[in-house]
């Protein structure tokens, strides 16, 4: 059977495929550099507010040489200031689709991680790049200003001096200085991303579900909380989570032996 939300965003640009229980979620505008138009960044939105029901983690993925060069430029029409806001909004809205959706998300970056671009591996959880990736955020030479979100979740990042400098310098980090200051949590040989994101997708896919959206949910927002109230609100997500019958089952299993010990990394 056909589903229209998933055509509808293959014909903007934007494909979904499982693979096991991982939703690859991939930007298909090579030619373009896979740059952002709205009804691309709205096919986003439209995916990851429905999500089939057996994803347990997601990959964001781009096809061609770049993951996304930003915003697409030919569709940066003259606004007056209330229409940039809404405009702004509604990729707000998009990209906390990504953030605080139903499973976590790894981006598999590779090549332009650019202007939105940036901002769209910034809503993701964790970021795997290849050593061709470049990151950059121009609209500061452009006149303009990020508007999906960037402002907010990139200096958690790297710090607001960080961004700062790279928009009013236009400043382009390699891929290995972009995860030295935090770009990335993980950096690997030219074509690589893709496959190690879907290995660390799948991993976390095993994960007890209420623990990862724990993760996704509360810990962002209890790092942004005063501490008391931060005390508190992890104390009741702790009991909720392991209060559930899939984390006795996981404590027993450890008691009893029965699940891998934590082991020194290699």
């Amino acid at each position: 059977m056909s589903n229209p939300i998933l055509e509808r965003a293959r014909a903007h640009g934007v494909t979904l495929e499982m693979n096991d229980q991982v939703a690859v979620v991939t930007l298909s505008r090579p030619a373009k550099r896979n740059a952002l138009s709205d009804t691309l960044i709205e096919a986003i939105r439209d995916i990851f507010q429905n999500l089939p029901q057996e994803a347990r983690a997601a990959v964001i993925a781009g096809e061609g040489e770049h993951f996304c060069a930003g915003l697409d430029l030919s569709e940066l029409n003259e606004r007056d200031a209330g229409e940039g806001v809404y405009h702004s909004r509604s990729w707000h809205v998009a990209l906390d689709a990504v953030q605080f959706g139903k499973v976590p998300v790894v981006a598999a970056l590779h090549g332009a991680v650019v202007g939105g671009g940036l901002e769209l591996a910034a809503a993701c959880h964790i970021r795997v790049a290849d050593e061709s990736t470049f990151y950059a955020l121009p609209e500061g030479t452009r006149g303009i200003f990020v508007g999906g979100g960037g402002s907010v979740r990139v200096p958690k990042l790297i710090g607001v001096a960080r961004m700062t400098d790279m928009m009013l310098t236009g400043r382009v980090f390699n891929a290995a200085d972009g995860e030295r200051i935090g770009l990335a949590q993980y950096l690997v040989p030219t074509g690589a991303a893709l496959d190690k994101a879907l290995e660390l997708a799948k991993r976390i896919g095993t994960n007890a579900p209420l623990t990862n959206y724990a993760l996704m949910h509360a810990l962002p927002r209890i790092a942004e909380q005063p501490a008391d109230h931060g005390y508190l609100t992890e104390a009741l997500m702790a009991s909720i989570a392991q209060s559930t019958p899939e984390a006795k089952d996981r404590v027993r299993a450890f008691l009893k032996g029965k699940a891998a010990k934590v082991r020194k990394a290699d």
